[in-house]
């Protein structure tokens, strides 16, 4: 994660801004040992993050959202050069999913932090994000929109899923390959194509569901005769040889 304030300012705090700082608390009252096993992680990384965590404070130096975060998807949404009619697109839009926040809007004000939602925990009686967040995150999405199109990893969008009622329609989003007659998914091509689906999304300001299977960026194309209600498929071509 990286603190990125200099262009654009935060738009509002996170609406479970007392859940996080909740996990503040916790995270900050954890030796360096401790902190290590929940991130699992080399010790260059871990003795970074540690400082990071012992000088948090939830309200100072906030970065937008959707700026600081440094992973593969957020690279190729490229948000930095987006139009200002495409980042109210995406902040009317776009929810990102967060172990330590919850749920954000892409304004929504943040500091740099290290939790995976998968992370286990020992905080009261939750053993793990997933207890602590339970049906929060889903019914704050659910409050929003009944049609939820599915960009995130399986480990954030159980957080969804496991909620789901009749009302809610959402729709996964797989990017992958045919490899020996199935449909393969390859994590960093899938990180990069989720990130192209958002700027995909904003660039054409897209609102219905049929316009999505226009996507045809990093050689993937909308498979019809794979996907259905529930699941878009799409399938990465393998491009024609060049010469010069």
């Amino acid at each position: 994660m990286k603190i990125d304030n200099d262009v654009f300012s935060h738009k509002q705090m996170p609406l479970f801004i007392e859940e996080a700082e909740v996990l503040s608390k916790y995270l900050k009252r954890l030796t360096y040992d401790q902190l290590k096993t929940i991130w699992n992680t080399s010790d260059n990384i871990a003795i970074n993050n540690f400082d990071i965590i012992k000088k948090m404070d939830l309200y100072e130096n906030l970065t937008p959202a959707i700026l600081g975060y440094e992973g593969l998807q957020y690279q190729y949404i490229r948000p930095e050069v987006f139009t200002y009619n495409e980042l109210d697109y995406i902040e009317d839009h776009l929810r990102i999913l967060s172990g330590f926040y919850g749920v954000l809007k892409p304004f929504d004000g943040i500091v740099r932090y290290r939790l995976e939602m998968q992370s286990k925990i020992l905080l009261g009686d939750y053993e793990s994000l997933y207890d602590y967040w339970a049906e929060k995150i889903a019914k704050s999405i659910f409050k929003e929109s009944k049609c939820i199109v599915n960009l995130a990893s399986k480990e954030y969008s159980k957080c969804i899923s496991k909620y789901l009622t009749k009302e809610i329609k959402l729709i996964n989003c797989v990017f992958g390959e045919i490899i020996g007659g199935k449909v393969i998914e390859k994590g960093t091509l899938a990180k990069m194509a989720r990130g192209e689906m958002v700027r995909f999304m904003a660039e054409n300001n897209i609102c219905k569901l049929e316009e999505i299977k226009k996507f045809n960026r990093l050689d993937y194309t909308y498979k019809e005769d794979l996907s259905d209600n529930n699941n878009f498929i799409f399938i990465k071509e393998k491009p024609l040889p060049s010469t010069l």
